[in-house]
């Protein structure tokens, strides 16, 4: 791992960050000076480079290291982090010692389509989730490359670890998944999953054909060329009635634990914070899909988590959409960086069981 060099800079006033108080949500009232001291790193590595089939590797090479900020008594997971900074002129490497049992991972929208299990995408031209099954396939194979693993390595050693998913909890999928209010029975699931693939595949999912004539305006025909064809158009034309108040699963290539949680969105993120405070969790190791939109802005999404609890996106288990490319890795990269300036990143690589409390997970 890289180290810093020897000259440090040490960033005054307004730089240097006094907690003077507790922040308006902060249980504890417990306060802390914490010292923005930036070290020059000589010769820093690119970042993110595990995945590069999903996320190119960052490789802003003004990078400084930060003293520790989460810093948790009787923590046994370190959580190396970075955030980028136009002022700090690069980007900031800080270390975090987390209790696992006060962390959550939270997975957004891993949806279960053109997986087998019998929701797919409409056609010829209809869209969902990363809107071409070309393009599913690849989520697909990043949930079960990265994210799935991740989650066997560490669904013993944390908090909770919960899923989002679109609409709101209906019969099928109260069957087939813990939420706030239950937990089912083996014979529950093994209804629910009957359930579900008999719903899923009695479903017509034919709609419309493109267009083949579209009227348009001899003045301004590109006004009226992209309103009767859009980019991307997941309405009723393309997508038919009933398709989006199918009971949407998790896909296959992540296995549900019977102990994991699933929330829905249309339930809204009270609910979700409250089960979080409830379990005892401060920290949300945070992945899923897609970086530039829902795991931002839907309930699970960053905006909401981190005005209550220490967020870590996890760069590399997160995909952005990638229109007009064949990959995501270089849309993955872009909308990661942007986060990076009011949050904080880490990878599937940085988070490490503290070495004097437990081994590396396989």
């Amino acid at each position: 791992m890289r180290r810093p060099s020897s000259r440090a800079i040490l960033l005054f006033a307004p730089w240097t960050l006094c907690l003077l108080g507790a922040g308006p949500d902060d249980p504890s009232g417990e306060t802390r000076t914490y010292t923005n001291r930036l070290t020059p790193i000589a010769d820093p590595g690119p970042i993110l480079a595990e995945f590069p089939q999903f996320v190119a590797p960052i490789e802003e090479t003004a990078r400084f290291e930060a003293p520790v900020l989460v810093d948790d008594p009787e923590a046994d997971l370190d959580v190396r982090a970075w955030r980028f900074s136009y002022n700090a002129r690069g980007i900031i490497e800080v270390p975090n010692r987390l209790r696992g049992d006060q962390t959550a991972i939270v997975v957004v929208h891993p949806w279960g389509i053109d997986d087998g299990q019998g929701w797919d995408t409409p056609e010829p031209a209809g869209a969902a989730f990363q809107c071409t099954p070309v393009k599913n396939a690849i989520a697909l194979d990043h949930a079960k490359t990265v994210i799935n693993p991740f989650l066997e390595a560490w669904r013993g050693s944390v908090g909770a670890v919960v899923y989002s998913l679109p609409g709101a909890e209906d019969p099928i999928r109260a069957k087939l998944y813990r939420s706030v209010r239950g937990t089912p029975s083996a014979e529950d699931r093994t209804e629910g999953k009957r359930e579900l693939s008999e719903t899923l595949r009695s479903f017509s999912s034919r709609g419309a054909p493109l267009p083949e004539t579209i009227s348009v305006s001899t003045n301004t025909p590109t006004i009226d060329y992209f309103r009767s064809f859009p980019g991307l158009d997941a309405g009723p034309t393309y997508d038919p009635p009933g398709f989006w108040d199918l009971p949407i699963p998790v896909m296959d290539a992540i296995e549900v634990d019977p102990s994991d949680v699933v929330i829905y969105d249309a339930e809204g993120y009270d609910l979700l914070r409250e089960f979080l405070r409830s379990r005892g969790i401060r920290h949300v190791l945070l992945a899923g899909y897609n970086t530039d939109m829902c795991v931002c802005s839907t309930t699970a999404g960053y905006e909401n988590l981190r005005d209550d609890f220490n967020v870590f996106l996890i760069g590399d288990a997160t995909l952005a959409t990638f229109p007009a490319n064949p990959r995501p890795s270089l849309a993955t990269n872009a909308a990661v960086s942007f986060a990076a300036l009011d949050l904080f990143i880490t990878q599937v690589s940085w988070i490490r069981p503290r070495a004097d409390t437990r081994s590396t997970p396989d």
